[in-house]
């Protein structure tokens, strides 16, 4: 199990077996060159976050407002992926942009968790990790134009735990009055000691500490060691039992608020109008949690807690799952996204809003079964913007998947209908980053063009003006690049008669120059899930590829979201036949054009795209190749005692879950026939696979099954095992040595 990249050895056999290649093809074979370029297209940041500043009017009378923008970039060098700031100025008139450009260059962020603009702009609020005398420290910072006014030590206060900073719960939330600041942190455990604990010489300390010390031991509880604390699953370790905490800025006092309810985990917080209380989710976490990473679909509820009796209020039903609830501007109405419990993890979601003083709840946007003639297709996210609604408090703005694109969508809470302000757009994938007062920043890129920033207003209620955008980040566009979305219709044999008349489509990228008579050998790739899709978006790993010489193929097969609920619908119970189909149809259509070489076809997929790569070389012996799978899943029955999402291998075999039953030998059996275990005696083609270590998912075990099974049955195979890293594989060195690896791999068996 080596990470490292192939031995001299290897790389000189590599070397003799495709010396050929130059003379036949133009795919890039050298490590050397690989590896250049994979440097070469790192460096394109992503962007992850956008602050409007307040309007201010110059004293020549003209208005301008700052924008906070925050990226991220991979440092190969440093093995990390690196955050840093960059500023910069829009001139308007509160209708159009008149003159924009960047105010300084770019700064590298280090040790921030959080970090919050107040609502005039005035102070700014900071949660920062940092090690003092070699122990890892939590401070909430306040800063006023250029001057820190305070650094709260969280961790001496011990008040809580770690400050949560992830998107499931975290939050930094100013009060309306910028008097009091909000965020989730873990509750503070009591200390833990033996039964045979003794007093340590070093207790003598003196002043603070030893006050510290004492109170320690008079809460400690023995026998309490190892006791075991259930998280959230996947990327949520360590996140267990979370609690809404208040700063008093001007006391600094910190509080944990009281009347939460016990068997609830709250997140998304939000100050109340009036500052009388906070809103929140809460997700039910007895008889046990699941995780929560890509699963919008756990039992939760929006919530709202009064500060002065410590009152608990829920607003919704509670026989749903609720996320992202965002205040309007005026105060009034709270925008949320709803889906049922259970089923699939991710699917068509209700845009619901409750009015604060009416109470009432209505469904604004209610779930499409399949695209009409607008060809609105409902909508898919599991997070809205942080800001999102327009600034006369009627219209919600949300960026979700249509199809094969990432558009970005204006909602009327009046009417429900629904305008795309992106659809006619070239380009392929829009994130909306913040709109404040009607100023929309978004980042927008396409398979050969990575991120962009670009802001713009939004035009006026019922008006058919179209968004003038105004870019203030260009991106280097790969212009020998080409891409499209194709469409497929499944042969009348394989269509589904419960959802009869469902299409797909697929992303299809190559190199735009090839050379007279050469066939492009093919990568294709199904995404996981199964309930999520690919995008037109920017992808490193696919765009290198490309520019090696490879074609991709990135499928998204009946059961994709951005298609309608149909046909997410259509694929529970018939995993391992259905998806496996749309992919092997989508391939043998394209392989007929003759631009494509048959015999230099290769699989790659992770998780559920691992599992369907594993049945399609079970399935289809011979046809593929090679085949990469990073964490994939094996086997469905042996998955389900030991990953954090059990109810995945039930439903997506064809039967309902519920936490008060195991299933039976007939539903095992199930599982098992519907794995790409079933079809190991068949696979001919060379398997390599790149494993997270802490992968709480799909667990290791998975592909460690797969792989002894391969090597007893002689079939070529690697595995690559990744400490520290977890299902997306997605820390620097990780993601760096397991590219280089998959492409020296294909290149070794393609041409060999």
């Amino acid at each position: 199990m080596n990470r490292s990249l192939f031995t001299v050895r290897q790389f000189l056999s590599l070397r003799r077996s495709v010396s050929f290649s130059a003379v036949c093809c133009q795919v890039m074979t050298n490590p050397e060159d690989i590896s250049k370029l994979y440097r070469e297209l790192s460096l394109f940041p992503s962007l992850g976050r956008a602050d409007v500043g307040p309007v201010i009017t110059s004293q020549y009378g003209g208005k301008y407002s700052n924008i906070y923008t925050e990226w991220s970039q991979r440092d190969l060098e440093r093995n990390e992926n690196v955050k840093f700031c960059r500023q910069y100025i829009v001139f308007h008139d509160d209708k159009s942009v008149v003159y924009s450009g960047p105010s300084g260059n770019c700064t590298e962020i280090k040790g921030e968790l959080l970090s919050k603009d107040s609502p005039s702009g005035e102070m700014k609020a900071v949660v920062r990790e940092c090690t003092v005398k070699g122990e890892d420290k939590q401070f909430l910072e306040i800063w006023s134009k250029n001057i820190k006014m305070k650094s709260i030590n969280l961790t001496a206060l011990k008040k809580h735990g770690k400050v949560y900073e992830d998107e499931q719960f975290g939050c930094l939330v100013w009060s309306h009055s910028e008097t009091h600041l909000l965020y989730v942190a873990e509750r503070k455990r009591p200390k833990a000691e033996s039964f045979f604990q003794t007093e340590s010489p070093e207790s003598s300390s003196i002043g603070d500490e030893e006050e510290s010390m004492k109170v320690d031991k008079k809460e400690a509880v023995k026998g309490e060691q190892f006791a075991f604390y259930e998280d959230w699953g996947e990327t949520l370790v360590n996140k267990s039992c979370p609690v809404l905490c208040v700063l008093d800025i001007e006391g600094n006092n910190v509080s944990v608020l009281e009347g939460v309810p016990e068997h609830i985990s709250p997140g998304q917080a939000f100050w109340a109008p009036g500052d009388t209380g906070v809103v929140f989710v809460g997700w039910w976490h007895e008889p046990f949690r699941l995780g929560l990473k890509y699963c919008p679909n756990r039992r939760s509820s929006l919530f709202y807690v009064d500060l002065t009796g410590g009152k608990c209020e829920q607003l919704s039903s509670g026989t749903s799952a609720v996320c992202s609830p965002r205040l309007s501007p005026d105060r009034c109405r709270i925008v949320y996204l709803e889906c049922a419990v259970y089923g699939p993890h991710m699917q068509c979601s209700r845009l619901c809003m409750y009015d604060w003083y009416t109470k009432k709840t209505s469904v604004v946007v209610d779930v499409v079964k399949r695209p009409g003639e607008d060809g609105f297709a409902g909508i898919y996210s599991s997070q809205l913007s942080p800001q999102c609604w327009s600034a006369d408090s009627q219209r919600v703005l949300i960026a979700c998947p249509q199809r094969s694109r990432k558009d970005l969508l204006v909602v009327d809470i009046n009417t429900g209908s629904i305008t795309s302000l992106t659809s006619n757009s070239s380009i392929g994938n829009w994130c909306l980053l913040n709109i404040e007062r009607d100023l929309m920043v978004v980042s927008c890129s396409s398979p050969n063009s990575p991120p962009c920033l670009r802001v713009g207003f939004l035009p006026a209620s019922g008006s058919q003006e179209e968004v003038v955008w105004v870019t203030l980040e260009e991106s280097q566009c790969q212009s020998d690049i080409d891409w499209k979305i194709l469409t497929f219709t499944p042969p009348p044999e394989q269509d589904n008669s419960q959802y009869p008349g469902l299409n797909f489509e697929a992303l299809l990228l190559k190199p735009k120059e090839v050379k007279e008579g050469v066939k492009l050998p093919l990568i294709v790739t199904p995404h996981g899930g199964p309930h999520s899709v690919i995008v037109a978006d920017w992808l490193l790993s696919s765009s290198v590829l490309c520019r090696m010489g490879f074609a991709i193929l990135l499928v998204n097969y009946r059961g994709s979201i951005g298609y309608g609920q149909d046909s997410i619908l259509s694929l529970p119970g018939n995993v391992g036949t259905q998806d496996v189909q749309d992919v092997q149809f989508a391939v043998e259509s394209i392989l007929k054009n003759g631009e494509f070489d048959n015999e230099k076809v290769a699989i790659v997929g992770g998780s559920h795209g691992g599992f369907l790569a594993c049945h399609l070389i079970g399935q289809y012996p011979g046809f593929y190749k090679a085949c990469v799978v990073r964490n994939p899943v094996t086997n469905m029955a042996s998955m389900i005692g030991c990953t954090d999402i059990p109810d995945w291998c039930m439903f997506e075999a064809g039967f309902d879950y519920s936490t008060d039953c195991l299933p039976d030998p007939a539903v095992w059996e199930q599982m098992l026939n519907k794995s790409p275990i079933k079809h190991i005696k068949q696979v001919k083609t060379p398997v390599l696979f790149t494993l997270g270590e802490d992968d709480k998912r799909v667990p290791t075990k998975q592909g460690i099954e797969y792989y002894r099974a391969l090597k007893a049955l002689n079939v070529p195979a690697r595995l690559l095992w990744y400490p520290g890293n977890n299902h997306s594989l997605s820390k620097v060195d990780a993601e760096s040595d397991g590219f280089m690896n998959i492409a020296l791999w294909m290149i070794q068996h393609l041409y060999q």
